[in-house]
């Protein structure tokens, strides 16, 4: 299979928190923290529409723009249409969680002309004439997964014969959604959220292989498991899959901090370091609020750790 993926680099940006995820930031906060990114040598950015309802396209493609286009790589998906909801607009979105007024409405359609129509209206708030990677968001989310992969698969891989993107795949936290992806069609990417980091590894056993077999490459999302281990010291109200991480998945966290911490290895550098030891993934995607968080990830992806931490975790029964 020809490897149709540009560099992606070992750190991509997530674009959820331009969205105003959880919390709200303003313009000159997402420039800043984009910059920070820029001027870190970070050249892969991940968006989406549901992301803010369109906000943090829109903010991705302002600051772009004052960027060559052919310096950097954009991913963004489809598969959550946005239309006008005027009878929402004094409403926030509660739906996705993003502080943003509920203008607009998620339409979740994943048939060709839907994929089409979605990729334009992307690339208008993004300001591009191209986005170079693709991504079918969620299927896991849609009333039959299998069937909104068997429809928007083919689209995207239509829209990628004709040249209107490089790559394309499919972005989700669920291993079946992905699998039955990889299973369906002709993919390159593929967007893995949370399903393989130190905590916990589902996709080893067949998504990794299925991967190595076929040719297509990961981008590792949701590394430090929605920021659980984001600290060397998880406790009590760490955020784990969006929501509160259960008692014992923090004990996990933190038993995997104590053998971290016995190697003198932060338990955050572990887990950004770990996916890219697998060959088939080509970058981890983190998400930033302020630029501090971009500059601390960096110095953290180039941390001396010693093999034998990995080992260790290994013995353990932490890893595959």
């Amino acid at each position: 299979m020809p490897d149709r993926m540009p560099p992606l680099g070992k750190l991509g940006f997530g674009g959820a928190n331009l969205g105003n995820l959880f919390t709200e930031m303003s313009d000159e906060q997402a420039h800043a923290v984009l910059q920070a990114a820029w001027d870190a040598g970070i050249r892969y950015f991940d968006t989406a529409p549901h992301y803010g309802l369109g906000l943090a396209e829109r903010r991705l493609g302002a600051f772009l723009a004052t960027k060559p286009r052919d310096e950097f790589v954009v991913s963004t998906k489809v598969g959550r249409r946005l239309e006008p909801s005027p009878e929402t607009s004094d409403e926030s979105d509660e739906e996705g969680g993003f502080v943003v007024p509920a203008d607009v409405r998620r339409v979740w359609d994943a048939s060709a002309g839907c994929v089409r129509r979605s990729l334009d209206e992307s690339l208008e708030r993004l300001g591009l004439d191209r986005v170079d990677v693709l991504f079918l968001h969620d299927p896991d989310e849609y009333p039959d997964m299998e069937a909104s992969v068997a429809t928007a698969v083919p689209a995207l891989v239509a829209l990628r014969e004709e040249g209107l993107v490089r790559a394309v795949g499919i972005g989700s936290k669920s291993v079946a959604a992905h699998l039955a992806g990889v299973r369906a069609g002709d993919l390159d990417l593929l967007m893995v959220a949370g399903r393989y980091t130190l905590l916990e590894q589902p996709a080893a056993p067949e998504l990794i292989p299925e991967c190595r077999e076929r040719g297509i490459g990961i981008a590792v999302a949701g590394a430090f498991n929605s920021g659980l281990l984001a600290t060397s010291t998880p406790g009590p109200g760490a955020r784990y899959e969006y929501g509160d991480a259960p008692a014992e998945v923090v004990e996990k966290a933190q038993r995997l901090a104590m053998v971290c911490g016995k190697y003198g290895v932060e338990l955050p550098a572990a887990a950004l370091q770990f996916p890219l030891r697998e060959p088939v993934v080509r970058s981890v995607v983190l998400g930033a609020t302020e630029p501090a968080h971009i500059e601390q990830n960096v110095a953290r992806i180039g941390e001396p750790i010693p093999e034998e931490l990995w080992e260790q975790l290994a013995v353990e029964g932490f890893l595959p």
